[in-house]
């Protein structure tokens, strides 16, 4: 009798572990896609000026709520991964030119040059020089989707290739690149300068990059001249600050160190 009674409780047992294991996934799905999140605009830190007031009038999407797409547009896990790693349907591959620069210490630096394919709107020549993230370069997708977007508004490109990034560009020194290092960047900066003495300067850093060329401009006042403006995107402020965030489990941040270890670790053996 006992053992008939155990047996019927056995489906409510099983009903219970089912309801906590859906339970369990809701909650990472959740947790992991950030629903819980609220939308709002960016916010705005600058000094009020005239320049600070005609991009704000020019820009108004500065000052709109961001509305990302659902389900998963509020994952920044997923976004990396989407854009990161698999990047867009179609991929655009501007065609460009590799120029290659021999530095005092031996090393070779390279950048790839890409021309206008309109001309700009006020209508001057203008050159964007693009410094990329860690460990990138001109052949990655987040540049040649920049780069093909610049060029049909008119614009000239230099896109600096990291040294050592490039799997088929071999080190003709004993060096790679560094978090702060400027002389590639500035070396490809003077030859756009020499070769093009009417052109003007936008300056454009990613993640590192923005590191670099705000860096770059600020050793000297040589290095501003016919510096229009420098753009940087999603630089980091603070190494220790984001070591830091790195280190936590929280959203799985510290297996992004994993990954950044990894990529590092393949570039320098690649050198080996």
């Amino acid at each position: 009798m006992s053992a008939m009674l155990e047996t019927s409780e056995l489906p409510a047992v099983f009903d219970g572990v089912k309801l906590a294991a859906v339970a369990a996934v809701l909650y990472v799905i959740v947790r992991c896609l950030n629903l819980k999140s609220p939308t709002a605009p960016p916010e705005l830190i600058y000094q009020d000026s005239a320049l600070a007031r005609f991009l704000l009038k020019s820009c108004p999407l500065l000052t709109k709520e961001y509305i990302p797409p659902l389900i998963w547009g509020k994952s920044g896990h997923i976004q990396t991964a989407l854009y990161g790693k698999m990047g867009r349907v179609r991929s655009p591959h501007p065609y460009g030119l590799r120029k290659y620069l021999t530095m005092p210490d031996g090393a070779t630096a390279t950048f790839d040059l890409f021309e206008p394919q309109s001309e700009h709107c006020i209508g001057e020549d203008v050159t964007m020089v693009i410094c990329p993230g860690i460990a990138n370069h001109s052949e990655k997708q987040y540049i040649r989707t920049f780069v093909d977007y610049a060029q049909k508004n008119g614009y000239r490109c230099a896109v600096l290739n990291h040294l050592g990034a490039l799997p088929n560009i071999e080190l003709t020194s004993p060096r790679m690149f560094t978090y702060g290092c400027t002389w590639e960047f500035g070396a490809m900066v003077n030859y756009i300068k020499k070769t093009y003495p009417q052109t003007q300067l936008v300056v454009v850093g990613f993640s590192l990059g923005g590191n670099i060329v705000c860096k770059y401009l600020g050793e000297s006042q040589a290095n501003q001249e016919r510096v229009l403006c420098c753009v940087s995107v999603c630089q980091g402020y603070s190494a220790l600050r984001a070591q830091e965030t790195f280190m936590q489990w929280d959203q799985c941040r510290r297996f992004y160190n994993f990954l950044m270890a990894d990529n590092m670790k393949k570039i320098i053996l690649s050198h080996r």
